[in-house]
């Protein structure tokens, strides 16, 4: 079968509410490994990021029970457009577009060990600093947010076991606030909407990707996995196959309960979609400004003006003649140091023309450059002014201040 003209295939064998586990076929393994890697550290999710502590009275320290806080699962439906990153935020301290504010109160009063889980985590209305809230720019993210957003996952639902964070005793409190924010697992594993991503491919090893150790029998210490019915297993007298590469790829995809699975694997792959056009526009060969006509150049002290040749070859922008040593005559030098001749035009002894980027007829050409007929007329960094051995000039003439040229070469 030839896989190089076949579509890619994708086969979901299970989906559940959690999980999604399929096949993906006729694609190549670095494809399949972007995916798995993409799903796991690039989806943006909200998680508990900051936490202040009120009163703690439990046998637990502060930064144990921040850390457990941090991991609790948050809702997270549709959080590409229902929360802003914070570095996005015009607020200065954190606002109700792009932060979620969570509340615990929790005292134990009766002589009997109470556990504090995270269905007693609270959300309530953002509580902004006074003088913040006047640099808050308005938006819709409110109103595209789902019911639950920003509750931890499973919250009255008896069906899923919520998530212990400690346990009390009689007189033991805890009160604390926590402020949730959006992210992705590349900064904390706590925004990775995946609790596990399995990835397999050639399970009889047929490719020798991987090196089983044993000691005896590598069939027996090395057991087959379920992928193995998908594929036909290799025969002893079968001749190894050196050019042979993983078409066939066995994905499972389980969530945290933040996303669900389609909705990660969507995500996903529009993620993937945009890595790979940033990609491809930052290779993309930059534009040949000086051979097409009509071209875009943002000058040097940032003047926009387009290239092109006019009439007795002067290279002109369209712009004023005031102050130009480029072809962008975006101001350096004297206005006359290339009128009159363009980089193409070859008159008098040089390939440039009667005039070079040193000559001018008042200052120099680049600005601040060597002194007046260093490079004029037919001279060249090898031979001075006047055809004498002073390649870049006198002492009276210092130019670029470079070195001067000897008998036996070039004194540095």
């Amino acid at each position: 079968m030839q896989y190089e003209d076949a579509e890619p295939i994708v086969r979901i064998r299970e989906l559940k509410k959690d999980r999604v586990n399929f096949v993906l076929e006729n694609v190549d393994l670095a494809l399949a490994n972007s995916i798995r890697r993409v799903v796991m550290a690039d989806i943006p999710t909200i998680a508990i990021d900051m936490v202040e502590i009120h009163s703690n009275t439990t046998v637990l320290p502060d930064e144990f029970i921040a850390h457990r806080l941090g991991m609790v699962p948050l809702v997270s439906a549709n959080c590409d457009e229902g929360i802003r990153y914070t570095r996005d935020c015009t607020c200065l301290s954190g606002c109700k577009y792009c932060a979620i504010e969570l509340r615990l109160d929790v005292v134990c009063n009766d002589n009997r060990t109470m556990e504090v889980t995270s269905n007693q985590l609270e959300v309530v209305e953002f509580t902004t600093d006074s003088g913040s809230a006047d640099n808050v720019q308005e938006g819709d993210e409110i109103a595209k947010r789902g019911e639950a957003f920003g509750n931890p996952v499973g919250k009255n639902d008896p069906s899923v076991p919520p998530v212990l964070i400690c346990k009390m005793r009689k007189g033991q409190e805890l009160r604390l606030r926590c402020v949730a924010k959006k992210g992705i697992a590349k900064e904390h594993a706590k925004w990775s909407p995946c609790s596990a991503v399995a990835f397999e491919y050639d399970p009889y090893n047929k490719l020798r990707h991987t090196t089983h150790w044993y000691e005896a029998d590598e069939r027996a210490e090395w057991p087959l996995s379920e992928n193995a019915k998908e594929e036909e297993p290799p025969r002893d007298d079968e001749p190894f196959d050196f050019i042979a590469k993983p078409r066939k790829f066995y994905i499972d995809v389980e969530t945290d309960g933040s996303l669900g699975p389609q909705e990660v694997m969507l995500k996903g792959l529009a993620e993937l979609q945009t890595k790979l056009a940033n990609l491809i526009l930052a290779l993309k060969p930059p534009a040949e400004m000086d051979i097409v006509p009509g071209a875009v150049d943002t000058g040097i002290n940032g003047q926009t003006a387009a290239w092109a040749p006019v009439a007795g070859g002067v290279w002109d922008t369209g712009a004023s003649h005031a102050g130009s040593g480029s072809p962008s005559r975006a101001g350096w030098g004297a206005p006359s140091t290339w009128e009159g001749t363009s980089p193409a035009q070859t008159g008098g002894a040089a390939n440039w023309g009667t005039t070079s980027p040193g000559q001018a007829t008042n200052t120099g050409g680049w600005g601040t450059s060597p002194t007046h007929n260093v490079w004029a007329g037919n001279t060249s960094p090898n031979v001075g002014v006047g055809n004498s051995s002073t390649g870049w000039g006198s002492s009276s003439q210092q130019g670029w201040g470079s070195p001067n040229q000897q008998a036996n070469g070039w004194n540095l």
